[in-house]
């Protein structure tokens, strides 16, 4: 069953792609966290299989927090990928630098993310 954590403030959002990825035939288990902080702890203590990152949070961003996680030797390989609604021009390119895998842009396609999801876990295996 692969383990997906979820970092991402907006309550909404974190349900929708809850719901989507738990209705999938991957049978995934999804962790949230509602800030970056929240999640880094939560990666650092049960690492999961992907991590989404939401790019626009107060208090901490997803660039910052991604760059913190690939500080850390055990996760340094857990696929991150942004899922955001940052969508100006340069912003795919920031969150690769930053260390994300890949990047999906909101509004997500609710028919295609948990394929994508398991194409980026598949990947590191």
């Amino acid at each position: 069953m692969p383990t997906v954590l979820y970092i991402e403030d907006n309550r909404d959002n974190r349900m929708l792609v809850r719901r989507i990825l738990m209705a999938s035939d991957y049978d995934f288990q999804v962790m949230e966290a509602d800030n970056a902080r929240t999640g880094i702890e939560m990666a650092t203590q049960s690492p999961p299989d992907i991590i989404l990152m939401d790019m626009s949070m107060p208090e901490m961003d997803g660039l910052t927090a991604t760059r913190m996680l690939r500080g850390i030797d055990h996760l340094r390989d857990i696929p991150i990928v942004a899922l955001t609604a940052n969508a100006m021009e340069g912003d795919r390119e920031k969150s690769l630098e930053a260390g994300c895998t890949g990047y999906i842009r909101k509004p997500i396609d609710v028919d295609k993310l948990p394929d994508e999801i398991f194409h980026y876990i598949r990947s590191r295996q």
